[in-house]
């Protein structure tokens, strides 16, 4: 009996080629699951339903080109060939297309980017800013040959003549029309001459109005230092340049109504308040000549004299008062000095000296105070109130203290001899 023995090498390359001329190529719907979008830029999943697994690869020059972001358990069609890995042996599909299945790429990426840029914050409201009241240049970015650029410049110039438009000329749909919106946004922050941007153009498809679904769109109106006004398409359509912007118009129009005041409307409020002003200088010009008229008929002569005599008297009353309060205070001052001279007097050595005590002291200038400072033999010097002598030590009585009354007083009465 013959037969064939085939290497795995062998038999898997011959199912390879098999596969591949079987299948050049096809339109594949599932569902995506083990999704990873490695780093080298290649997209690794699988395709599945309720019976099957196919394992799938998207290279990195092919997905390049995609608007959404591919996520699992996202329903899908994917086009491309089969082919074998010949080191696992598994097949596989190769893409070079994917497709949401029923809802579209645009809408998706519309979807996963507004929710993503509304996690970081680019939608607050209080992160918006007010509009200047009274701009003097209006920036507008958009293209110069649509009917939007038109459409701002008519309405600027009826309702605010005196107001300058700058225009940044861009592309706003095709490949590149979002880096150029966004840079010329960026071009206008660092001139900084516009007071406000209109960023915008005329109506149009979801594809047409794609550039302003942008992020690079999204960030650069977020970090603009002007505030921006969107205008794009009518009023039914919106962009993610709308809810990031400080404030939304429905059509290029209103963005230019926003964006300036009314002249004539200017023009009838300050002849309103010229009205107003005057009426309130007129009311204080009154009020003053009335408070004139007041102080004229209050300064007569006999007024003016019994306010006189009200005033000397008042100065007399103030004379009186200011003699007896320095008299008061000059009669305690005698008191104080009294009492603080006897106190120092009472402190003063030679006062003690006076009744009868005298200082003793050594040569040394040592006062003595108790009997162990000396000794039998030494010199003193004695101090007295009047004079003083010089003495030598002859006898020490080391217990011998001065009595006092109170060791006097044992309760016996003792007359004087």
């Amino acid at each position: 009996m013959n037969f064939t023995i085939y290497t795995v090498t062998e038999l898997t390359r011959q199912v390879k080629d098999l596969i591949e001329e079987g299948f050049p190529q096809l339109w594949v719907e599932g569902e995506i699951s083990n999704f990873v979008h490695h780093g080298s830029g290649h997209m690794y999943f699988s395709l599945k339903d309720e019976g099957a697994v196919l394992r799938a690869v998207f290279f990195r020059q092919y997905n390049s080109r995609l608007l959404f972001r591919p996520e699992n358990g996202m329903q899908v069609l994917a086009r491309g060939t089969l082919s074998v890995y010949e080191p696992s042996g598994q097949y596989q599909l190769v893409v070079s297309e994917l497709r949401p299945s029923g809802i579209g790429a645009l809408q998706i990426a519309f979807e996963q980017l507004k929710a993503r840029l509304a996690a970081e914050g680019f939608f607050d409201e209080e992160r918006k800013r007010p509009l200047p009241s009274f701009p003097e240049v209006v920036g507008v970015v958009t293209s110069p040959t649509g009917a939007a650029v038109r459409d701002i410049i008519s309405v600027i110039s009826r309702r605010c003549p005196p107001t300058e438009i700058v225009l940044c000329p861009v592309r706003v749909q095709g490949e590149g029309a979002a880096e150029e919106i966004a840079e010329g946004i960026r071009a206008f922050g660092l001139w900084g001459g516009a007071d406000v941007l209109i960023v915008g153009r005329g109506g149009g498809s979801l594809e047409d109005l794609w550039a302003f679904n942008e992020e690079v769109v999204a960030r650069a109106i977020y970090h603009s230092p002007v505030p921006v006004i969107s205008a794009v398409g009518h009023q039914t359509d919106f962009t993610i340049a709308d809810f990031v912007a400080d404030l939304r118009a429905p059509t290029p129009s209103a963005a230019a109504e926003y964006a300036v005041p009314e002249a004539a409307e200017l023009v009838l409020s300050l002849e309103d308040m010229l009205l107003r002003l005057i009426g309130v200088q007129r009311s204080i010009l009154d009020t003053g000549v009335q408070r004139i008229d007041e102080l004229e008929r209050d300064i007569s002569v006999k007024r003016l004299t019994l306010r006189l005599e009200q005033h000397q008297q008042d100065r007399r009353a103030l004379v009186d008062r200011l003699k007896r309060a320095t008299v008061s205070r000059l009669e305690a001052a005698k008191l104080d000095w009294a009492r603080l001279r006897e106190s120092l007097d009472a402190l003063n050595p030679a006062a003690v000296l006076g009744r009868g005590f005298s200082i003793v002291r050594t040569p040394e200038g040592e006062v003595v105070s108790n009997s162990d400072q000396v000794s039998v033999g030494r010199e003193v010097e004695v101090i007295l109130s009047r004079g003083g002598l010089e003495c030598r030590v002859e006898t020490v009585h080391p217990e011998k203290k001065i009595k006092t009354i109170a060791d006097l007083d044992d309760g016996v009465h003792r007359p004087r001899s």
